[in-house]
């Protein structure tokens, strides 16, 4: 399975899907490289909405779970009520649409997950969702190649400045 692999750019995206999706414009710019924007889009989307759904199974179970350190990970029961009142229906549509974007999607998804919104309705709003989406970056990718290490020095800024922000914040905490 060669760096270029369509396999490879699934089980990347299955992976960053299950857990924070951090590297999925990356990996979409890149990977456009080498595969036709709408087979990257096809196939990319459904490895990304399969791991959004492991991702959700595992919001859910933290959410319902009993257990001190899991509930430490998770989110807290205020912010919980401050996002159900913030995003007071989950539908299908937002669902989408909040995929088709670059925009984080936090909230909704910790709404979704503790709504208990039907798993297959999720993962087919996620697909739909990536698909204009995926293509996009994967036409951005083939038209712009951008190089490797481009795409990696951008994630490492990025990587760094949120760890700068959350250290000031717990700076300024106290914490």
């Amino acid at each position: 399975m060669g760096a270029e692999s369509l396999v490879l750019l699934c089980l990347l995206l299955l992976v960053d899907g299950a857990t924070f999706a951090f590297f999925t414009t990356a990996l979409l710019l890149h990977y456009g490289k080498f595969h036709a924007p709408w087979v990257v889009a096809v196939a990319g989307g459904a490895a990304s909405a399969a791991g959004s759904v492991i991702q959700l199974l595992l919001i859910r179970w933290a959410l319902s779970s009993n257990h001190a350190w899991v509930r430490r990970l998770g989110p807290s029961r205020e912010k919980l009520a401050a996002t159900l009142d913030r995003y007071p229906s989950a539908s299908f549509l937002a669902v989408m649409l909040a995929r088709a974007t670059p925009l984080p999607d936090a909230p909704l998804k910790l709404l979704v997950a503790a709504g208990r919104y039907p798993t297959s309705l999720y993962a087919l709003a996620i697909y739909l969702g990536a698909l204009p989406y995926y293509f996009v970056l994967a036409m951005v990718g083939q038209k712009v190649r951008i190089p490797g290490w481009v795409l990696v020095a951008a994630l490492a800024a990025i990587l760094l400045g949120l760890l700068v922000d959350r250290w000031r914040k717990r700076l300024k905490s106290g914490t």
